[in-house]
């Protein structure tokens, strides 16, 4: 992947350059810029490819502005070919090519950690999907007893059978003090069969939710930070 910098030909003798992606061409870049005594420079927004090139022209002041390359064929006159930056860097002295928002490096920074999170949530979700037919077809109705199996109740008595626990009096004192239901009932709801093989789909269900809920936490703790 290349970069095709063009700057006004006063400016140096080659106004056209291009350089590769590679992270010292584009120092080698931003320092032609400089060299040029350019002072503000124009970024097609292609993908995410553009980000590494805003940021370092941004911290060697170059004021770089992000914009749209489909605007170019909304302006009358010679349109671009894929080898020629010129008449882009001519529509950007000239004011014709429309800045598009960016925010600063800190709310970007929140921003891609708040999308990584939100594309966690989908995921997290189905692995709660094994554990209601494992407990079925073991015959254990927590659902029946529990409003919420991956609330408080539900999420410790499920880890305390994949831990080895079968008494359901032990399990029903697992209940929230908050709790709607007795633990009489819950008792009678943790009475069932134990089949090795659903405990283990137990198992794993559980501890996938488990690690899509760490990576949500784990977002939203480096998002504070």
């Amino acid at each position: 992947m290349y970069a095709i910098a063009a700057v006004p030909p006063d400016r140096d003798p080659q106004p056209v350059r291009s350089y590769t992606s590679f992270t010292p061409d584009l120092h080698a870049l931003a320092d032609w810029l400089v060299a040029c005594r350019i002072t503000t420079v124009a970024l097609e927004a292609t993908g995410v490819s553009w980000i590494p090139s805003y940021e370092l022209l941004a911290q060697r002041g170059s004021a770089p502005s992000l914009v749209n390359a489909r605007r170019v064929t909304m302006v009358l006159g010679r349109k671009r070919d894929g080898n020629d930056a010129q008449w882009p860097q001519q529509l950007h002295v000239l004011g014709l090519r429309g800045r598009s928002f960016r925010p600063d490096r800190a709310i970007c920074a929140v921003r891609a950690l708040v999308r990584y999170r939100s594309a966690r949530i989908p995921h997290r979700a189905p692995q709660i999907l094994p554990m209601p037919q494992a407990r079925k077809v073991m015959h254990l109705q927590l659902s029946a007893v529990v409003t919420d199996v991956t609330g408080l109740t539900g999420l410790t008595i499920i880890r305390a059978i994949v831990a080895g626990a079968r008494d359901p009096v032990l399990l029903a004192q697992h209940r929230a003090a908050n709790g709607k239901s007795s633990c009489v009932k819950i008792a009678q709801a943790r009475t069932g069969s134990w089949q090795d093989a659903q405990r283990c789909i137990l198992e794993q269900a559980l501890a996938l939710f488990d690690d899509y809920t760490a990576k949500v936490h784990a977002c939203d703790h480096r998002s504070a930070a």
